[in-house]
């Protein structure tokens, strides 16, 4: 794998290698696709994108024994949402094969 990490700029990099697009144009797109997951998961929707997979949002328990890392005390966490993915069939069948971490950033590498 080249590089840790992708990231938005690299998206966009590499959509307009393979559509020609404007990169402000593409930009625009992908902020507001972005914009539209996060807007449908904060009104407690499920986004589905098929063939890829489904974001939604996954209530916590509160608990009176969880812990301040920094100082050790003890605190309670009230209930909360947190948002979750769910990767798709193609998504899952892709990484499977995945057996090698790259250390850097956690992200898997080929093994061939």
């Amino acid at each position: 794998m080249a590089g840790s990490k992708l990231t938005k700029a690299d998206i966009i990099d590499s959509v307009y290698e393979k559509t020609g697009m404007d990169k402000k144009d593409i930009h625009g797109v992908i902020d507001s696709v972005l914009e539209a997951i996060k807007q449908g998961l904060m009104d407690g929707r499920v986004v589905e994108l098929r063939g890829f997979g489904t974001f939604e949002i996954r209530l916590r328990k509160g608990r009176q024994k969880a812990r301040n890392p920094k100082t050790g005390a003890t605190v309670s966490v009230s209930s909360h949402g947190v948002a979750a993915f769910r990767p798709g069939k193609e998504l899952k069948k892709g990484v499977w094969n995945i057996t090698t971490l790259n250390a850097e950033s956690g992200v898997g590498g080929d093994e061939t």
